[in-house]
């Protein structure tokens, strides 16, 4: 969404209510006039200018817990212009019907805000420190959870900023701004000492400091007593550099905090718009449920650390095996267990062979298994640890505790569309990790999607998958078998091939099992009843509150013919695009 806002000729981006004024007028402020611009108050927020009789009005769009937008006390809408759209339609509470868009000068871009200037550098910082991530495994975690690290780094943006102190009493705060330039308007931030977090903002005037308390309400939003709300610190600043709106003047210098390496003596002071410096803080705000992926275990391979050497073999004596099942299947069972590295222990999923009738094949299969996975190694597909040959043969691997997607869809239908968005554009992240590396999967469906976490899916069961050769971008098998025909591509049922496009076609039916919230693709009907509605044009409906967005996409992972359907080079973009938008 916000690139398509990005794009709109009447957004304006970061300007202030006075700009925005300026330029309605200069349109001639006639009835209905409105510009968009970005919100300075409420984070993935906007607002609306409007000229009507003369004068001008101001609404904000605010974005919503479940992703909507509305202007307050109005209609939820799915986007800010739809409310543009509806509004030109319905006035519904604004002072008239939108008319008129006023757009940008030409050749003039939207307004960038200070802090989106920071935006990508701090959050590459904050992924680099603290979790020690570079190179790809730093970009996939960067692609895959930008939403949630856009707004981690907004709300503790502000303890990066030169002019947060931290906890520092009143007099301290006072001294730090009376011993410096003699500049009025100069300010700090300081936290107050307490068991609850509140702050106060410290603003020099005429040799004397005035001291604001920031109050937070029940909602998180920050505010001096009576003043305008914010959702963050360096909104709240930003807006009083501009006008003291209940302040005794403006914000004009930071005074900046003493230098951590210059024995406590304050920098040079500069002002707080330039480029500013310093670590991000590490804050470690995460508990289970909402952990990313980087918090957990199993986002970089056991062996990241050079020092653990890489082994196709486990030795029995450091595996502990403990009991209930995790799962069971023709192959055996699925136990958990716990593996004695060099320099740490992992919690392991240890899948069990059960041979009593001792035949070859069985053994043959899990082993070609066990081959294809460790030459894997990607966030978001289960890794192989090792083999372990004992009482019974035994793959280890990496754990995902919350089992198989579509049964737990099935326990948690009060899932939001975005976590599930999130969650199918991971594993079209891990398969584009296949494609890339030359692997067809062949048995891609949400039975074989493995989460970690409530926000965190690796694509697991590779029993059917094969490594394509550079010369063939197809896998031709040599008959049928014991195959998941209702995720197959037509294809593959017509001429047994099978190649990453069919593996989106199984992308697709995956997306319908998610957002169906784990139902049964194509239920009581039989294979050949399949096999002919695909052959007639058919395809299934849209699950229940799918976006259509989505159901577009699963159509064109259902394109007949392969060279015709994308590849995940096209669908993991679409989806990673679609995920910001609603997650802004």
């Amino acid at each position: 969404m916000a690139d398509k806002v990005q794009a709109l000729p009447y957004f304006f981006g970061n300007i202030t209510r006075e700009e925005a004024e300026e330029y309605l007028r200069q349109g001639g402020a006639g009835d209905g006039l409105y510009l968009l611009r970005q919100s300075r108050s409420f984070l993935g927020g906007f607002a609306l200018s409007v000229a009507y009789g003369r004068q001008l009005y101001h609404y904000t769009i605010e974005r919503e817990m479940n992703d909507t937008y509305a202007i307050a006390g109005g209609k939820s809408h799915r986007n800010p212009i739809d409310v543009i759209d509806y509004h030109s339609q319905e006035s519904d509470g604004l002072i008239c019907l939108l008319k008129r868009p006023f757009n940008r000068p030409r050749g003039t871009e939207p307004k960038v805000g200070p802090f989106e200037d920071l935006k990508e550098q701090l959050i590459r910082q904050y992924v680099k420190q603290t979790w020690n991530l570079q190179g790809s495994a730093l970009e996939q975690a960067i692609i895959s959870q930008r939403p949630q690290l856009e707004k981690l780094i907004s709300t503790t943006a502000h303890e990066k900023m030169p002019w947060f102190h931290g906890k520092i009493d009143r007099e301290d705060s006072e001294q730090r701004l009376l011993r410096s330039s003699h500049v009025n308007g100069k300010f700090l931030q300081r936290e107050n000492n307490g068991r609850n977090v509140s702050y106060a903002l410290c603003l020099r005037h005429n040799n004397q400091v005035m001291h604001y308390r920031i109050d937070k309400d029940k909602a998180g939003k920050l505010s001096i007593p009576d003043g305008k709300k914010f959702d963050t610190l360096w909104q709240l600043v930003e807006h009083y550099s501009y006008k003291p709106d209940g302040l005794l003047r403006v914000l004009t210098e930071t005074c900046p905090r003493p230098s951590q390496d210059s024995g406590g003596h304050i920098e040079n002071p500069y002002n707080f718009r330039s480029n500013l410096r310093g670590e991000l803080p590490k804050p470690n705000i995460f508990n289970n449920t909402e952990a990313m992926p980087m918090d957990t275990q199993v986002y970089e391979s056991p062996y990241a650390d050079p020092e653990e050497l890489r082994s196709t073999t486990v030795k029995r004596s450091d595996l502990t095996l403990e009991d209930g099942e995790l799962g069971s299947g023709n192959f055996g069972t699925v136990l958990r267990g716990v593996y004695q590295m060099k320099k740490t222990q992992k919690i392991v999923a240890v899948k069990i062979l059960k041979n009593e009738d001792n035949n070859a094949a069985v053994k043959d299969e899990m082993l070609r298994e066990a081959s294809v996975m460790q030459q894997l190694d990607n966030p978001y597909i289960v890794r192989m640890i090792g083999i372990c040959e004992a009482e019974s043969l035994m793959l280890v691997m990496e754990l995902a505790e919350l089992g198989p997607l579509h049964k737990f869809l099935q326990k948690n239908k009060h899932i939001s569309v975005k976590n599930i968005t999130e969650l199918v554009h991971q594993v079209s992240m891990g398969m584009k990790y296949l494609e890339e590396h030359n692997f067809v999967h062949r048995d891609l469906a949400a039975r074989n999607v493995l989460l970690v976490t409530q926000h965190y899916a690796k694509i697991s069961d590779f029993g059917l998958s094969k490594a394509l050769t550079e010369e063939e971008n197809y896998y031709k098998a040599k008959g049928h078998g014991k195959w998941p025909l209702k995720w197959y591509a037509p294809e593959c049922m017509n001429y047994l091939k099978f190649s990453s496009k069919s593996d989106v076609w199984s992308f697709g039916v995956l997306m319908w099992e998610a957002f169906s919230l784990g139902q049964k693709p194509y239920k009581g009907m039989k294979g050949n009843e399949v096999i002919q509605m695909i052959e007639s044009g058919e395809r299934m409906s849209a699950p229940a509150d799918c976006p259509p967005e989505m159901y577009d996409l699963m159509r064109k992972c259902w394109t007949y013919r392969p060279d015709e359907r994308p590849g995940f080079s096209v669908v993991e973009p679409r989806l990673r695009h679609y995920y910001y938008d609603i997650s802004q």
